[in-house]
């Protein structure tokens, strides 16, 4: 604030407490940024006179007003519209510092709102790559990568949004020729914006997520859709069936066999 505006506010002061003792008072400034809040200003600005409110300003109004009987009977219209015009000045003065390095000029600094993410371990087949992939985090200002008796292995890792508005991002390695006994030395490690302590998950089998299928197995299934719709169709009194098939190991053909009986 500028020794002019503060001038002013002093000579307020001094009006308004004349038959006062002479005493202490302070006069204090509160700025708050909020970024991606609903239904809360982007900024505000309370001055204080000894704890006391006496006017307010928001970026959704855009104007200073007063709070106080004696500042509104004590001042005019111009004083207010000086109030709001230096206000407005600093509202983006403080979005511009936040924009740089997340500090306001005061250099507090502001720690905007942390999603930490659910990580898990994600294997296709028993021959694919592993994944570490990692989901639900904000905001979007994350590092992966994986860590092998402390060295670090990284990779370019896309970020991708997430329809709530949070993010996520996967990391694959090629642990084909890794014995299986070894797959514990390794590690995610997750990295969040605004989270001082790294997220570090160590590659154990029993926490990888699967959907391979059992390759190579006959299966028997019995289909009662099958069998009603064979009975619709021929007319018989009465079947029993049963579908035989299998999956090839690279899922993508199924041979099929039906089998089903009069009586």
């Amino acid at each position: 604030k500028d020794l002019t505006m503060s001038c002013s506010y002093f000579e307020l002061l001094e009006g308004a407490l004349h038959q006062i003792n002479r005493l202490t008072h302070s006069l204090k400034y509160f700025y708050t940024g909020a970024f991606n809040v609903q239904n809360f200003p982007e900024f505000v600005a309370v001055g204080l006179v000894d704890d006391a409110q006496i006017d307010y300003y928001d970026s959704n109004i855009q104007r200073c007003v007063p709070k106080q009987d004696w500042m509104k009977n004590n001042t005019d219209d111009n004083y207010w519209e000086r109030q709001t015009q230096w206000l407005m000045g600093t509202q983006q003065t403080i979005y511009f510092s936040l924009g740089i390095n997340h500090y306001n000029q005061f250099e507090l600094l502001v720690s905007p709102s942390v999603d930490l993410p659910s990580v898990s371990f994600l294997q296709k087949s028993s021959s694919s790559p592993v994944s570490c992939h990692a989901t639900g985090f904000y905001p979007n200002r994350a590092v992966m990568f994986w860590r092998k008796d402390g060295e670090e292995i990284h990779d370019s890792v896309e970020i991708l949004p997430n329809n709530d508005g949070t993010f996520q991002m996967s990391f694959e390695i090629d642990l084909s020729s890794v014995a299986p006994e070894d797959w514990n030395k390794y590690e995610c490690v997750f990295q969040l914006s605004g989270v001082r302590e790294d997220i570090v998950h160590t590659l154990e089998k029993p926490r990888i997520r699967s959907n391979k299928s059992n390759d190579n197995k006959w299966i028997i299934v019995v289909v009662a859709g099958v069998v009603v719709a064979v009975v619709a169709l021929l007319g018989l009194t009465g079947v029993i069936g049963f579908i035989i098939y299998k999956k090839k190991k690279n899922g993508e053909r199924r041979i099929f066999y039906l089998s089903f009986t009069v009586f």
